[in-house]
C-alpha cells in the first residue's frame, strides 16, 4: 500500500515564514491542472502494480481550487491508479476557502478529511505570518467544516516572538473547546531567504527565542496529552482513531508518489523529487 501527494502550487498570499514552492498568480491555473493531468498519464508504469490507501493534496493551497477542478484531478487519478482501497484523502484548505457549498462539493467527491491552516487566532499574530484570513474566520470556518466532516485537522504554530504562553494557552483551548480531533502543532523556523528571515536580518522583526520555543513545545505536549490527544508524531496530536494515515506512512517507510512541482516520490530504495 502507498500514498498519492499532488501539489498544489498556488496562494492567495505569500506566508512570511514559508519556503515551499508556490505562486500568488493564478495566471497559469489551467495550464497547471492540463500538465498535472499529463503528469498522471506518464507516470503510471511507475506505479502499476501499487495499490494506494492515501490521496493528499498538499501546497501551495489545494483549497483555492474549485470543486470541478479537484474532480478532474481525482478522477484522472482513480483512471490510471489503483485508489480501489482508498481509506484517507485529505485536503488543505485556508478558512478564507471554507464555506458550506464547497465543504458539501469536497464530501460528495470522496474528500473524507479535510486539513485546516488557522496558524491563530489572534489578528496581530496572522498579520505578522502575513496570513489571509482573519481570526473570526477561523473560527467560523471550523464550524462549517464540522457539519461535514468527521475527520479533520487544525493546524497551529508556536515559537515566534509574538506568541506569549498566555496567547499559546488561549489558541489551544479554543481547539480543546472546540473539540477538533486532530491537531498539528509546527514550531516557526527562520528558512532562508523568505520574507521572515529578511525582516530579521534588518532588524525589522525579532530572531526567535529558541528557549522560550522548547518551553512552549513542553506545555503543548503536557496540555493536549492531559485533554485526551495522543502525541503520536512530533508535531501531530490526535483523539483515538483520528491519526493522519497518510502523514504516519511517510514516518513508517511506506512508499509514496508525488505529482506537480517540487514534489517527491519513495519507492523501497529510490527517492525521487520533480524540480
Amino acid at each position: 500500500m502507498a500514498g498519492i501527494y499532488i501539489h498544489i502550487p498556488f496562494c492567495k498570499q505569500a506566508c512570511h515564514y514559508c519556503n515551499f514552492h508556490f505562486s500568488t498568480s493564478l495566471q497559469y491555473k489551467n495550464e497547471f491542472i492540463a500538465a498535472l493531468l499529463k503528469e498522471f498519464a506518464l507516470r503510471k508504469d511507475e506505479w502499476c502494480t501499487v495499490q494506494f490507501e492515501t490521496i493528499y493534496f498538499g501546497g501551495g493551497t489545494p483549497g483555492i481550487l474549485t470543486v470541478t477542478e479537484i474532480e478532474s484531478i481525482l478522477k484522472t487519478i482513480k483512471e490510471n491508479y489503483d485508489c480501489t482501497e482508498v481509506q484517507e484523502l485529505c485536503l488543505e484548505m485556508n478558512p478564507d476557502d471554507v464555506t458550506l457549498d464547497k465543504m458539501k462539493g469536497l464530501k460528495a467527491l470522496g474528500v473524507n478529511r479535510i486539513s485546516l491552516g488557522v496558524q491563530s487566532f489572534y489578528e496581530e499574530d496572522l498579520k505578522y505570518m502575513n496570513r489571509s484570513h482573519t481570526a473570526e474566520k477561523a473560527v467560523e470556518s471550523i464550524s462549517i467544516i464540522k457539519e461535514q466532516f468527521e475527520n479533520y485537522t487544525v493546524d497551529l504554530i508556536y515559537g515566534y516572538p509574538l506568541l506569549s504562553d498566555k496567547k499559546l494557552e488561549s489558541n489551544v483551548s479554543k481547539l480543546i473547546e472546540l473539540e477538533v480531533p486532530h491537531i498539528s502543532i509546527y514550531g516557526m523556523t527562520v528558512e532562508p531567504n523568505t520574507a521572515l528571515d529578511h525582516f530579521i536580518k534588518k532588524g525589522q522583526e525579532k530572531p526567535l527565542n529558541t528557549a522560550s520555543g522548547a518551553k512552549q513545545f513542553e506545555y503543548l505536549m503536557q496540555r493536549l496529552e492531559a485533554n485526551g490527544l495522543e502525541h503520536y508524531e512530533i508535531s501531530s496530536y490526535a483523539k483515538e482513531g483520528y491519526r493522519a494515515i497518510h502523514n504516519s506512512n511517510y514516518w513508517s517507510g511506506k512508499s509514496y508518489v508525488g505529482f506537480g512541482p517540487g514534489a517527491h516520490s519513495y519507492k523501497g530504495n529510490i527517492r525521487a523529487w520533480n524540480i
